[in-house]
């Protein structure tokens, strides 16, 4: 269920009158609006506002022949039923925002003097949330705040509009705390019309696509003032405005409940795969079978592939090797060739009887290089291009190999990446490298790449490793480096203890995460 659908389909329904049934004994909106004309009428006769603050006010109407027309201040009439969006219910109207608004204006242009206490400099974080947020604000002195114009004085009341940015977003203000706020940021002051109505209008979709439409600039599109001020929008009446505001309230809420029931349940998913993984990689997923060569074959296997690619001096002799075996007394030790030493306490947990122990670098070829002519064209995978999560997937570009040998990590068909930097690494950024433009790839140097030696590591079961609580939470622990740019450090990678089951059970693991994961898969997009 895409609950933010949902949320705008509310909206959708409340600004068209058929959220809340219509009452023929309702005051009309034609009468609120010509209230809110006297009322403008009078506060430039008071002073409250100037003349030209209500010169582009406008009167919305349905002549005789069923069509709509805008009267405006000098006389002037014009057709506008091409620019009416849909129809409204019996007793409705339309008008420009500017004509039921007091002012519609922005914040201060300049960067006013910051102070370390005073009044609450908004920007446009502080509100882009939806609602006032006052936490790690900025201050602007009192002398600054009395100097401002009224209309960049927010009052109870009022409401606040994103404008540049993350546009599109309104805020009740309903505080009589001080406070200013930036340029990026709209206010407007309603007249008469109800604050909460208007809430819920500029919150629709058919607001945020006039903005879409509307937006200027590349870096930073901006809704400008003007286009806030000739908005069109539906005015239903006054009594109807009170019931739509506590209406869409009442029905956002159970949206907002299934949406929290819905974000609980994708939790508990993404836990179940973290437990899953946990069961895969200690033997208890699937059942041993006495008939499956043991996984000591495979450490075999891999020695004499390691002494195949010493001696054709595609790789070079690691001087501290080490083997991992279990002694007569059922504890595990290790061997680099120089000592022996007893690791029993090192080990994460206990392993079938036919599982071996081993270390990553002693297991598989770590950030192995490519050699390749420089004309090939091989797969480009920047780290956007990896998925979080548990997928393992990841799309690619395509560049020659003299553009990415130099200055990226390498890789080929069937090789496991790990982004080592945080928060990727946290995010399970991982994936297994496949379909990769003739064979071969280069990408984001922020990468650990394992290549399993032929016939002995299964690359979904060393992903499956990769992404396990076990290998990621242990990881986290090692990071160094300044903060925001932390990273997996090499030691940690190298001397991981990676569980290695036969390779029988390797594919029954293999298979069943694929059917296990497939079923969750599905119920997680059933809830978007």
């Amino acid at each position: 269920m895409d609950t933010k659908a949902l949320r705008q389909k509310v909206l959708d329904l409340a600004i068209r009158g058929k959220l809340v049934p219509q009452d023929p004994n309702d005051e009309p909106a034609s009468v609120l609006l010509e209230r809110i004309r006297q009322q403008k009428q009078q506060m430039v006769k008071e002073g409250k506002l100037k003349a030209k603050d209500i010169k582009n006010d406008s009167i919305i109407f349905v002549d005789e022949d069923n069509l709509h027309y805008e009267k405006f201040a000098d006389g002037s009439v014009k057709c506008i039923e091409d620019d009416i969006p849909f129809d409204l219910p019996d007793g409705w109207a339309w008008a420009r925002l500017g004509a039921v608004a007091e002012a519609i204006g922005d914040g201060d242009h300049q960067p006013p003097p910051q102070t370390s206490f005073g009044v609450p400099f908004l920007v446009i974080s502080n509100v882009s949330g939806g609602q006032l947020s006052f936490e790690n604000t900025r201050f602007v002195s009192k002398e600054y705040f009395s100097q401002l114009p009224e209309t960049r004085k927010p009052r109870n009341g009022d409401l606040l509009f994103t404008v540049t940015g993350s546009y599109g977003i309104p805020v009740l203000v309903d505080s009589d705390d001080r406070f200013c706020f930036q340029r990026h940021i709209a206010i407007v002051r309603p007249c008469i019309i109800s604050n909460r109505y208007l809430y819920v209008v500029l919150g629709s979709s058919y607001v945020k696509s006039i903005c879409d439409a509307k937006a200027t600039g590349t870096a930073q599109k901006t809704v400008g003032l003007a286009t806030l001020r000739e908005l069109l929008i539906p005015v239903a009446p006054y009594r109807e405005q009170m019931q739509i505001y506590a209406q869409t309230q009442d029905a956002l809420s159970i949206v907002d409940s299934v949406s929290s029931d819905k974000e609980d349940l994708l939790n508990i998913i993404e836990n179940a795969k973290a437990k899953i993984l946990d069961l895969a990689i200690r033997g208890q997923l699937v059942p041993q079978d006495p008939n499956d060569e043991p996984a000591s074959v495979l450490l075999e296997r891999i020695r004499a592939e390691k002494e195949d690619l010493i001696r054709q001096g595609k790789i070079k002799r690691d001087k501290k090797e080490s083997v991992i075996f279990r002694g007569e007394d059922n504890s595990y030790y290790l061997n680099d060739g120089t000592s022996t030493i007893d690791i029993s306490e090192e080990l994460p947990f206990d392993i079938p009887d036919s599982w071996c122990w081993g270390r990553l670098k002693d297991i598989v070829m770590i950030n192995p290089r490519n050699k390749l002519n420089d004309d090939t064209m091989v797969a480009f995978i920047p780290m956007p291009l990896i998925e979080d999560g548990y997928s393992g997937r990841h799309t690619s570009g395509v560049r020659k190999w003299k553009e990415v040998k130099t200055g990226f990590t390498h890789f080929q068909e069937g090789d496991v990446g790990v982004a080592k930097i945080t928060p990727c690494f946290e995010n399970r950024k991982s994936a297994i490298f496949e379909n990769l433009c003739n064979g071969f790839g280069a990408g984001t140097t922020e990468l650990h790449v394992f290549r399993p030696y032929n016939g002995t590591i299964l690359p979904r079961y060393l992903l499956a490793y990769m992404k396990s609580a076990q290998f990621v939470e242990n990881g986290k622990q090692t990071f160094s480096g300044a903060v925001g740019q932390q990273r997996l450090s090499k030691e940690y990678v190298e001397n991981a203890y990676l569980p290695i089951p036969p390779m029988e059970e390797q594919k029954r693991i293999v298979h069943q995460l694929g059917i296990v994961f497939k079923h969750l898969n599905s119920i997680s997009d059933s809830l978007s």
